[in-house]
């Protein structure tokens, strides 16, 4: 067999990326390149055979390996519509049963109990018997089912599917940058995710379902692609589906396909293709029609808070638009800066108490948040209420009587406080939980009170001067639209993104008008957020947990690739080693590959070989002949000389070839060097390490070789650079934890006000100046 043929065919085979791993982007090209050719050989039809039934039969074969990812892409999303509708189903009946049970059907909701009255009623109907008529009986057994509820939920998660747990949008990013998470995107992954997200949100826990609902649609196109060859030999094309899975995801969860392709190119993948733009709308369109078939709520909408305003908007309301953003910016800061924290103390002190943490969260917060109407409902519901205008059935919980707008006023601020501060602590604990729907929950609460009160200005100060657009014969103020734009200003704070958002905000509500005052609202967030320096809170927890991802944001600048990289590297000559040492380095390092260099003691360069690669030959060498101990390794192939053996693999009749042995002058050897990468990607060490940050984000190698005049002087992986920004630039500090616990807490909060202050002082001292 010819080594190249060899090579091209058990390749595939060799490349198994082990867990927690990089994938090698280039080799990962070079392999799909093969592919391709070889395909291309194998159907290949000469001219005069071209009308044959063979070449028909080719023909075809070749038009469904070309449509196979439209069809793949088609069932991934009708799965995913399908697995939304129902998600959303078992939610809404799960957290009413908490207030009580319907009389005509215990499947149903109260929504579908009391359809004839209204589906916005809160007070329900005949057909709807809450669980006690004495107010302490109530709340007890709400607490009890959000008690039970979360139980079970964290429970599954710990026993069966760890990867569960979170919101996952973190760890998917990672993935699709190349870093391997094998089980993350499984099948019971998958299967407990769907099953435990009803739970925990009918639980109250502070949490959505919208990034979990991403992490399954991911899942869904894993799987799916699983199923097919050509998905599950390309790494690549595995990453498009993933990709398009993600968007299909966002898109259901929102009703938005649009805003579902803008989230998974604006946060979910930095080298993102036309293709696979194209794919994503294509999967992001069929899963939002299957969802609208299956018609969840009832309504023929596709979210239960989709809205439509009619009324335009006043440009003396862009005063209150920039609090609203400036809200979203301090908001995003607050809850990034402080969940972090709590994270820190969840891994060093939570570890093994996942189960105790979730039930005493959804414990706190069902005895807190049932005294609180805006709490006590479900998230998604809340909003619904709080984003309808007072015309037309929108005076649910007396939201428009101006007789009560202080008393409701409060009550949204102090949901607005205690729902900040359930996130903070609850966000990141051992069940699925988004940050999406929690974040929008708040600022809708927020901005509604906002709105109120201005409302409530208009209506003291009616004849006031900045009040003289309005027209005498029309509601003025809209305060569900405040409650709408401060729901996109803490969705946009906290992720910290804008053009999706905006197109999101634009698809739920269908009001061209609005566009303009959302933009507003999120440029003034996104200046807050840059103006305190955060991140999102999905790369945040990617820098918290140590994936291997660089950010288009991460930049150094007059560092040279030598001040980063590994100088004592564990190398292979090209002759001269023999089984026992190679298998001595493999078990005393944990490096995923090692550069191959000449044996004459210079450390010129010859190549670069994978851990993976030299267990796999070594394990079918064993197979084929036992112990090999001191069987001699080759990781070149050497030109004949006139006492030399040819080295390439012999044919054998028998059913076990014996390609991986070859005749040397020391007897006969083991041959590792098809599978050895010749061209490995080099540079100088004298190279800024920004083009070397370049480079990993745009062609993502695993590892560069740092090569000194065709001598090797150091290895840089992606885990290096990040090491190198996290400890060795001038503004990294420690966290509180690090600093001593509570004490370091209260000097993170103090340094952290400091700040703000210090910052605007100056910022004000600038302005007076001009």
């Amino acid at each position: 067999m010819d080594p190249e043929e060899l090579e091209d065919e058990e390749l595939e085979e060799i490349r198994r990326y082990e867990d927690f791993t990089t994938i090698d982007w280039i080799q990962d090209s070079i392999l799909e390149r093969k592919r391709r050719l070889r395909h291309a050989r194998a159907t290949y039809i000469p001219r005069r055979s071209r009308a044959s039934l063979t070449s028909l039969w080719i023909q075809f074969t070749k038009f469904m390996t070309a449509g196979q990812s439209w069809i793949v892409l088609t069932i991934v999303g009708v799965c995913i519509g399908l697995n939304a509708a129902i998600v959303s189903i078992v939610s809404e009946w799960l957290s009413d049963i908490k207030m009580g049970y319907c009389s005509d059907g215990w499947w149903l909701n109260q929504q579908f109990c009391c359809w004839e009255i209204d589906g916005e009623e809160i007070d329900g109907c005949d057909s709807w018997h809450s669980w006690s008529h004495v107010t302490l009986a109530r709340w007890i057994i709400f607490v009890m089912f959000a008690m039970t509820f979360s139980f079970i939920a964290s429970h599954l998660v710990r026993s069966f599917a760890k990867y569960a747990a979170g919101s996952g949008i973190s760890e998917i990013k990672s993935i699709l940058a190349g870093f391997v998470m094998q089980g993350f995107l499984g099948f019971a992954t998958f299967f407990l995710k769907s099953i435990t997200l009803p739970l925990v949100i009918a639980s109250g826990l502070s949490v959505g379902k919208e990034g979990p609902s991403v992490h399954v649609a991911c899942c869904i196109g894993s799987l799916v692609a699983g199923l097919f060859d050509n998905f599950r030999r390309s790494q690549s094309k595995m990453r498009e589906i993933v990709t398009a899975a993600s968007a299909a995801g966002v898109a259901v969860a929102f009703g938005s396909p649009i805003g579902g392709v803008l989230f998974s190119i604006e946060e979910m993948s930095h080298t993102f293709s036309i293709k696979t733009m194209w794919r994503s709308m294509f999967c992001a369109l069929v899963a939002t029609f299957t969802l609208a078939a299956m018609n969840p709520f009832r309504t023929g909408k596709l979210v239960l808070f989709q809205v439509t305003y009619d009324r335009d908007w006043h440009f003396f309301e862009i005063i209150f638009f920039v609090i609203l953003g400036i809200f979203g910016g301090l908001y995003g800061a607050f809850v990034i800066k402080f969940n972090l924290q709590v994270a820190a103390f969840r891994r060093n002190h939570l570890a093994n108490h996942g189960v105790a943490e979730a039930v005493t969260l959804a414990t706190l917060t069902a005895i807190i948040g049932y005294f609180n109407r805006f709490l006590r409902i479900d998230m998604t519901s809340s909003m619904a209420i709080l984003f309808k205008e007072c015309e037309g059935g929108g005076n649910v919980f007396n939201l428009c009587q101006t007789s009560a707008q202080w008393r409701i006023s409060n009550s949204l601020l102090l949901a607005t406080i205690i729902r900040i501060g359930l996130v903070v602590i609850t966000y990141g604990c051992k069940v699925p939980a988004g940050i999406f729907v929690p974040s929008m929950a708040i600022g809708a609460t927020f901005g509604r009170m906002v709105g109120i009160v201005v409302k409530a200005m208009y209506n003291a100060y009616p004849h006031s001067g900045i009040f003289k657009s309005c027209a005498p014969d029309l509601p003025c103020i809209t305060p569900g639209t405040y409650a709408f734009l401060g729901a996109a200003a803490a969705l946009s704070g906290v992720m910290r993104i804008t053009v999706t958002v905006v197109v999101i905000m634009f698809e739920l509500t269908g009001a061209l008008t609005y566009i303009l005052p959302t933009m507003i609202v999120l440029l003034v967030t996104k200046a807050v957020g840059d103006f305190l320096g955060t991140n999102g809170i999905a790369d945040e927890m990617i820098r918290f947990n140590g994936f291997p991802f660089l950010e288009k944001e991460d930049h150094v600048y007059n560092v040279t690739v030598s001040t980063v990289m590994r100088k004592d590297l564990n190398t292979l000559s090209e002759t001269g080693m023999r089984v026992k040492d190679v298998e001595s380095l493999l078990s005393s390092t944990n490096f995923k590959g090692f550069p191959i260099v000449s044996s004459d003691g210079s450390l010129t360069l010859v190549g670069y070989i994978d851990r993976s690669e030299i267990r796999y030959v070594l394990e079918r060498a064993r197979k084929n002949r036992g112990r090999l101990a001191n069987t001699p390794c080759l990781f070149t192939a050497r030109r004949q000389e006139a006492d030399d053996i040819d080295l390439a693999p012999e044919v054998h009749e028998d059913d076990e070839p014996e390609e991986y042995f070859a005749p040397t002058t020391a007897g006969e050897g083991i041959q590792f060097w098809p599978w050895v990468n010749k061209t490995p990607m080099t540079v100088s060490p004298e190279l800024p390490l920004e083009i070397v940050m370049q480079i990993f984000k745009r062609m993502g190698p695993r590892a560069i070789l740092v090569e000194d005049h065709g001598v090797l002087s150091g290895l840089v992986t992606v885990k290096d650079v990040l090491k190198f920004i996290a400890t060795e630039k001038p503004d990294h500090r420690p966290s509180w934890d690090e600093r001593g616990g509570l004490d370091g807490l209260l000097e993170e909060v103090w340094t952290w006000a400091n700040a703000i202050i210090s910052r605007t002082l100056q910022w004000s001292r600038r302005v007076l100046r001009r």
